[in-house]
């Protein structure tokens, strides 16, 4: 019996374009910060060692200091092994990570690059096979090429590889698709006895053998991702295994629709930000459709700027919100309005009821108009 973690996807120096350069600071912390947790994870639940699924980095251009970030976490657990897989973000090409100057000369003893197919090591009866990516964009199944030919001689062996599965992918025309198939034949013949994958971010149990998963990202990336923030730890032996999952991730993103036509919704809209938890490690994307009075529109607008400082990022979600400001009889009313200000409330009015970009510059118009005007007879 053995017990080690299975991770990928780490991504480590991925960027995103919504957040500001405070809370991309602290996303690419927190992801880093997620080794030495997986380290110390590992040690805590006496596992052997870990294996990463590709993906460990963005890219292949990453900054040298998340590559000595990087190597320090794992460093901080020297007794815990990391079996790191290239995959289609950093592939061992000539221009490889993996390769660079920073890695080779600050990699730590306990860290393992799977360089090929050749069976590792891992412990007493124990080897790890890999499968890496050598470029952006293989033609073959390389997982398959991996477990090819593999023998059942007792020896208790953990495949990692990278892709999507056949069965999952929309494109069935990828040649380098992992076939399900060989890798349950594998499994059945004893030859291969727990399939570690990365590519899918989401937790994913692939097949009805128990012994095939997607890990999934242990801090989330995106807001279409299924159970993010999750290793696995596993117990394996010829004749069982067990599959535990257990939350690392810290960061979360969300995504809401609301529907708003008055100061009740407005406040809906509201209550919901406040009651988000550790609000400066999640992101919100929020669709907002409805029509609202420039007063409450205003007092919108106030709530959602007051969340945006507190969250790690709010954005609107453009391509399903829709919601227009347009004045109702009570929002000028008291402001005192005359002259030439009072004409151009009227023309702004009829131009803002109808549509096209004409109308959306009068409602925007109209909403500065209040404000302007609310602040004046506020001081």
């Amino acid at each position: 019996m053995i017990k080690f973690i299975h991770t990928a996807d780490w991504q480590l120096g991925m960027t995103r374009h919504f957040l500001s350069d405070e809370a991309q600071a602290r996303f690419t912390a927190a992801r880093i910060e997620a080794i030495s947790t997986i380290g110390a994870l590992a040690v805590e639940a006496g596992c052997s060692f870990v294996v990463v699924g590709g993906d460990v980095f963005e890219s292949n251009q990453v900054e040298r200091r998340v590559v000595l970030r990087a190597l320090e976490a794992m460093r901080s657990t020297p007794d815990v092994a990391f079996y790191l897989l290239p995959g289609n973000h950093d592939p061992l090409d000539a221009a490889s990570v993996f390769r660079s100057k920073t890695f080779v000369d600050n990699c730590p003893a306990n860290v393992v690059v799977i360089q090929d197919c050749n069976p590792i090591p891992a412990g007493d009866g124990i080897e790890v096979v890999g499968a890496p990516w050598p470029t952006k964009r293989p033609l073959v199944d390389l997982v398959a090429g991996a477990v090819s030919g593999l023998p059942a001689d007792g020896s208790l062996r953990v495949v990692v590889g990278h892709g999507s599965t056949d069965t999952l992918s929309p494109d069935p025309n990828d040649p380098a698709l992992v076939a399900l198939g060989g890798l349950e034949a594998a499994l059945a013949a004893g030859s291969v006895h727990y399939v570690a994958l990365g590519d899918r971010h989401s937790t994913t149990e692939v097949g009805t053998t128990g012994r095939i998963w997607y890990s999934g990202t242990p801090e989330p990336t995106a807001y279409d991702e299924i159970d993010p923030g999750k290793v696995l730890i596993v117990e394996l032996s010829a004749d069982a295994v067990s599959v535990e999952h257990h939350q690392v991730g810290t960061w979360q993103f969300v995504r809401q629709d609301f529907d708003v036509t008055g100061p009740e919704d407005c406040l809906k809209v509201e209550h919901f930000l406040n009651e988000i938890p550790d609000k400066a490690r999640t992101i919100v994307k929020l669709s907002l459709v409805g029509q609202l009075s420039l007063a409450d529109m205003d007092r919108l607008e106030t709530s959602l700027s007051h969340a945006s400082d507190l969250l790690g990022s709010l954005e609107r979600w453009e391509r399903r919100s829709d919601l227009v400001a347009l004045p109702d009889s009570n929002d000028f009313g008291t402001l005192g309005l005359s002259g030439f200000a009072a004409a151009g409330l009227d023309d702004l009015r009829e131009v803002g009821s109808g549509t096209g970009e004409d109308a959306q510059t009068a409602r925007d118009a109209l909403g500065l108009l209040y404000r302007l005007a609310r602040t004046s007879v506020d001081t």
